[in-house]
């Protein structure tokens, strides 16, 4: 793929990671509700802005350096590329060990995870 379209692609998995994020850290029930997760205490509020907020917003930042630096942009992709496959392959573990579930927020969030890996893990 030519340059620009490895950034575009770099840029946009920032902003979505970067958008989660931001949400968690402002929002935790609102970000966990579509996955019918109580967050009614503050270790579980302390826990989705840990694991979603802090996380997302680190992921952004690593991405956003990988996008302006040639020398640390394919060891970044491949990092955060595994990590989406990896949440995208849990989701199939958990269809396989709890059975079927709805569309969304599921399988949405499997056909992105699995989406925007395969296309990181294409600019690489």
């Amino acid at each position: 793929m030519i340059p620009r379209v490895q950034i575009t692609i770099i840029v946009v998995a920032a902003v979505f990671f970067l958008g989660m994020g931001l949400y968690a850290l402002v929002a935790p029930a609102a970000l966990a509700r579509p996955f019918r997760i109580l967050v009614n205490a503050p270790e579980s509020r302390s826990e989705i802005r840990a694991v979603y907020g802090g996380f997302g917003l680190a992921i952004a930042a690593v991405l956003t350096f990988a996008a302006i630096d040639d020398g640390i942009r394919q060891g970044v992709v491949v990092t955060v590329a595994a990590a989406l496959a990896g949440m995208a392959l849990g989701r199939l573990v958990s269809r396989l060990a709890d059975g079927p579930t709805a569309f969304y927020p599921i399988w949405f969030y499997f056909w992105v995870e699995a989406v925007m890996a395969a296309l990181l893990f294409a600019v690489a």
